[in-house]
Parts: C-alpha cells; sequence; structure tokens
C-alpha cells in the first residue's frame, strides 16, 4: 500500500514538474522573442500532443453525447410509431367488425323482403354447442321479447331451424341439420313432397342435407330445384327455402328417389338470425 501511495505521489509530482518546466519555457520564449526558437520547439513538442489528447476526449465525449441524443430520439421515434400502428390496427379491426356486421344487416334485410308476409324480429347468436357447425344455438331474446317454442328461424337465404326452449331472455334454436332434425318439404316449382333428415356427418364430410321419399317417379326433378318447407309440415310454416337439390337416384320402390341437398344458410357462419314470430298452429309435432 505505501509502495502505491508513493508511485501516485511520484507521477503527480513528475506531471506537476513537466507542466512547470513548459510554462517556464514558453514564458522565457515568448520574453526573449525567439519565435521558432528551442524554447518554442520543446513546448510545442510537450503541449501539442497534450492538446490533441484533450480535444480528442472532447471530440469523443460531443459525439457520444450527440449519439446518446440520437438513440433516444430513435427511441421515442419507435415507441411513437408502434403507438400510431396499434390505432391503425384497432381501427382497421373495428372497420373490419362494421363490414361484417353490415353484411349481415344487408343479408337479414333482403331475406325480410323476400318473406314479407310473416312477422319477424332480429336476434343476435350468443352461444353454440361444441361443434364446429350451428347443431344448436343460443339468442339473445326470450319470453320477455316474446318468443315462443316452434317460431321457425331464418339466417342467410333460407331457413335455420325452430325453437325448442324459451328462457325469459334467451331462447335455444336447434337447426335443420340437427340429427334429430325432419322437415316436411316439396320441390318449389313442381310441388312434389320429400323429406329432409339433418346428419352432422353428411354437412361435416360434404355440407349436405339428406333427402328421402322424394314423390317423382317421372324423375322430373333435377339437380339446382329449389327445395322449400312443404304446407302439410305440422311445425314450419310453407314456402321458406330449405337449400337446392344436389343429386337424387332412384329407391328399390321406384316409385321414390333419395339424394341431398346444398342449404341455403351457411351453418359455420351464424352471427344474426330473423325469428318469425308466427306459429304454425296445427296438429302434433312432426
Amino acid at each position: 500500500m505505501k509502495r502505491r501511495r508513493r508511485n501516485a505521489l511520484s507521477g503527480r509530482f513528475i506531471f506537476t514538474s513537466l507542466l512547470f518546466i513548459c510554462g517556464i519555457l514558453l514564458f522565457a520564449g515568448y520574453s526573449a522573442n525567439f519565435n521558432g526558437g528551442i524554447f518554442t520547439r520543446a513546448a510545442s513538442a510537450i503541449f501539442l500532443p497534450m492538446q490533441r489528447g484533450i480535444d480528442a476526449i472532447g471530440s469523443h465525449i460531443s459525439v457520444n453525447t450527440e449519439e446518446a441524443k440520437s438513440r433516444s430520439a430513435l427511441i421515442q421515434e419507435n415507441q411513437e410509431l408502434r403507438s400510431q400502428l396499434a390505432d391503425a390496427q384497432d381501427q382497421v379491426s373495428q372497420l373490419q367488425r362494421q363490414k361484417t356486421q353490415l353484411k349481415d344487416l344487408q343479408e337479414l334485410y333482403q331475406l325480410d323482403q323476400s318473406y314479407g308476409q310473416y312477422p319477424k324480429t332480429a336476434a343476435h347468436v350468443i352461444a353454440r354447442d361444441s361443434s364446429n357447425w350451428f347443431n344448436s344455438f343460443t339468442i339473445d331474446k326470450g319470453a320477455a321479447d316474446g318468443m315462443k317454442v316452434n317460431m321457425n328461424v331464418m339466417a342467410g337465404k333460407g331457413l335455420i331451424g325452430i325453437i325448442t326452449e324459451v328462457g325469459t331472455h334467451y331462447a335455444i334454436v336447434d337447426t335443420i341439420i340437427n340429427d334429430a332434425s325432419s322437415v316436411s318439404a316439396q320441390i318449389s316449382d313442381k310441388g312434389q313432397n320429400l323429406i329432409t333428415t339433418g346428419s352432422l356427418k353428411d354437412m361435416t364430410e360434404s355440407n349436405v342435407i339428406r333427402i328421402s321419399s322424394l314423390e317423382d317417379p317421372s324423375a322430373s326433378v333435377a339437380a339446382g330445384d329449389a327445395v322449400v318447407t312443404s304446407n302439410i309440415s305440422d311445425k314450419y310454416l310453407p314456402g321458406i327455402l330449405i337449400g337446392y337439390v344436389t343429386n337424387l337416384t332412384n329407391d328399390a320402390n321406384k316409385l321414390t328417389r333419395s339424394g341431398s341437398l346444398t342449404p341455403a344458410a351457411d351453418f359455420k357462419k351464424l352471427r344474426e338470425v330473423l325469428v318469425i314470430t308466427q306459429i304454425k298452429e296445427t296438429g302434433d309435432h312432426e
């Protein structure tokens, strides 16, 4: 420890002595007007490197200060840009939601106009079963809003299902793709009667609903023909579009035909629905 202190003191003493000597040399050189003389050269040889070192240190400090300021400005600018980007993304998402809602409302309006003979009310889908398809779902209107069991429900371009349970502020809808669903239907422009049967398996694999018992011995019904609810149905009001014939085959009895239809509604994307508030008052349920 003593040796370190002695070394430190010796270094300071030598540095102070050099400064003192250089000062004397400069003073002597200028006093004697020795321009370019030995004293001036000696002082310059000592002081110029020191001056350069001091200037270099000053420049380095200045550069580091500017870099720090620049880095801070870039960080702040980056944060501002991130905030602006997040705001823009929120606006885009909001516009997309509004666009989707507008499309849904336009479809409901067109559907409402197509079935002007029936009183209707709109409802939001608030829950569904666990499958990817809307096998059954819940709407945000119930008994307090006039909902009743057996009211028909539509969406997209046609029939979706029927209300099977009603709470005070909710109702549950079973759809026509449900395995337990069976609808008395007919070919729209030809009048032949048939039965549609729900099948989640068929919907999952081919996006179709089964057709059976089609009374068509002359095989006049073809792919693309519209299928609507029949006037002999005891739950569904007549004339509501179900879908379009996809394919048909002759049954063994050669009197009826079976096949499938593509539904008019999209059973994967149900957000808004129309509930027909008129109930078909007939006999036993199908």
